[in-house]
C-alpha cells in the first residue's frame, strides 16, 4: 500500500503591519520612516514604481504638520502639473528635512554633557534604552567615554556596586 503524494509546499509571506499614522512629530520620525522602508522592502511586489511607494507613504500623513506638508506637495503638483517628489530617495531626503530634529546631534551631546539623562527613579533598563538613543544621536563611539558617561548617570548605589565588579568596562561596552 503506497501513500498518496504530499501536497506541494506553499510559501506564505508573513502578514505585514502598516506604519502608524504620522502627524509630523519629530520624535516619531525615525520609527515612521523605518516602518515604511521595511514594509516596502518586504512587499516590493505590491508597488509598481517609486511614485506609488511615495503616495502610499503619504496616506499615513493624517494630522498635524505632516498633513499640511502632504497637502503642500499636492498643491505643488496641481500648480506645476508634475509631482514634486520623483524618487523614494527624494522622499526620504525631504522627510529628513521636515520631520527630524534640526539639532538632534547637538541636543544629544548637550544632554550627555549635563545631568538630565541620569537614571533618577527609572529602572536600569529604561535608563539604558534612553542612554543608547542619546549616544546614537550624539554619534559617540569611544567605549571609554560611553562607560564613564553611563556609570556617571546611574544612581549612586548602583555606581558603587558596579565600581567593585571586575571587568565592568567590557560588560558595559558589550551592552551599549
Amino acid at each position: 500500500m503506497s501513500l498518496p503524494p504530499a501536497p506541494p509546499v506553499r510559501w506564505t509571506h508573513p502578514k505585514l503591519s502598516c506604519p502608524l499614522d504620522f502627524n509630523g512629530e519629530c520624535h516619531n520620525g525615525h520609527a515612521f520612516l523605518n516602518s515604511c522602508s521595511l514594509y516596502i522592502r518586504l512587499a516590493l511586489e505590491q508597488f509598481h514604481d517609486e511614485q506609488e511607494r511615495i503616495l502610499w507613504a503619504l496616506t499615513f500623513f493624517k494630522g498635524g504638520c505632516a498633513a499640511k506638508w502632504s497637502e503642500n506637495v499636492f498643491h505643488q503638483e496641481a500648480d506645476t502639473g508634475v509631482f514634486p517628489i520623483q524618487t523614494w530617495g527624494d522622499f526620504e531626503q525631504q522627510f529628513w528635512l521636515h520631520f527630524f530634529p534640526a539639532n538632534a546631534e547637538a541636543d544629544a551631546i548637550n544632554a550627555l554633557e549635563g545631568t538630565s539623562y541620569h537614571q533618577g527613579n527609572r529602572m536600569v533598563d529604561d535608563y539604558l534604552d534612553s542612554f543608547q538613543a542619546l549616544v546614537s544621536d550624539a554619534g559617540y563611539t569611544d567605549p571609554r567615554t560611553l562607560v564613564v558617561k553611563f556609570r556617571r548617570g546611574l544612581r549612586l548605589g548602583i555606581q558603587n556596586q558596579i565600581a567593585t565588579m571586575p571587568y565592568v568596562s567590557q560588560i558595559v561596552t558589550y551592552y551599549l
